[in-house]
């Protein structure tokens, strides 16, 4: 069968804002959206890829606009913001996916991979199955990484430990956490349409009766909390993790763990120092490009 075009859509953006914009695309869209950072220009550019040219509508593109204009407003340095769309030569579109995102294990208990990926899981590992086309977000960027590293390297063979996903996204660190048997599992995220899709990953994965995504704003929940977890993971940007501190640690348990990410690697000594004064100290990080991430725990 001969292969279509395909249509690009591209945002011109910045380091800082580039899971930003990839959840706006993948929202807008309903499609996985990809990031790519250039080093040497230091450019970083958001694209989504469209089977038909009516899916490159103008209505999307003043949606966009319109979700790039929140996201300046959130504090996030957004960059130029110029859309460009392109017509690309024909190519397969699973062909151009597989290229991209390879199977992989953020540890022994946990693969994830495409559907179409013919990998096979270890024994006694659990597969997490995400598509591009169905999920924004399919784990590959390097916070999502971390996190999911140490949900799976924290859990406990044969013993109950719950979790709570701040800022979850498209579900993957939830759904890895019900598949790695956390209970209770919860998450939230601010974004009604990331909800949603986090809601779908669950339901592809058949983990939907295991775990429970709302829509909630961080700011606006209790201070303290008389619901605490085990492990509490915020992917969020640092000026909401400094600024909304007490309200995460008062969800961790004593004893407990707190994996942030999703941190400019020039503003994670800010958000050392903060949590630092909460009695909180870095235990493991890791920096990849111009992200870092960390795991806390309270001192004593």
């Amino acid at each position: 069968m001969k292969a279509r075009s395909l249509w690009r859509f591209s945002v011109s953006t910045t380091a800082e804002a580039e899971e930003a914009v990839c959840e706006l695309l993948a929202g807008v869209f309903g499609s996985g959206a990809a990031g790519h950072h250039n080093t040497r220009t230091g450019r970083t550019m958001v694209s989504v890829f469209c089977s038909r040219a009516s899916e490159v509508s103008p209505a999307r593109r003043r949606e966009v606009v319109a979700g790039l204009a929140r996201v300046r407003a959130s504090g996030l340095a957004l960059g130029s913001g110029r859309i460009r769309v392109k017509r690309l030569p024909a190519e397969d579109w699973a062909t151009s996916w597989k290229r991209h995102f390879k199977p992989w294990s953020p540890g022994p208990a946990l693969l994830v991979r495409p559907s179409w990926s013919r990998r096979r899981p270890a024994a006694g590992q659990a597969v997490m199955t995400l598509d591009p086309g169905l999920s924004f977000g399919t784990g590959q960027h390097p916070t999502t990484r971390f996190c999911l590293r140490q949900v799976t390297l924290l859990r406990k063979a044969g013993q109950g430990q719950s979790i709570l996903d701040i800022g979850s996204g498209s579900g993957i660190l939830s759904i890895g956490a019900a598949l790695l048997g956390y209970s209770p599992v919860r998450a939230f995220d601010f974004d009604p349409e990331a909800v949603r899709i986090a809601r779908a990953n669950a339901r592809f994965n058949k983990v939907s009766r295991r775990l429970a995504i709302e829509q909630a704003d961080l700011t606006r929940q209790p201070v303290r909390s008389p619901e605490r977890y085990d492990i509490v993971c915020a992917n969020l940007i640092a000026d909401l993790l400094i600024a909304e501190r007490r309200r995460i640690l008062n969800r961790v348990k004593p004893g407990g763990s707190l994996v942030v990410a999703g941190i400019l690697v020039a503003q994670f000594p800010a958000v050392v120092e903060a949590f630092g004064r909460e009695g909180w100290v870095l235990v493991r990080g890791r920096t990849e490009g111009e992200w870092r991430s960390g795991l806390f725990r309270a001192q004593g």
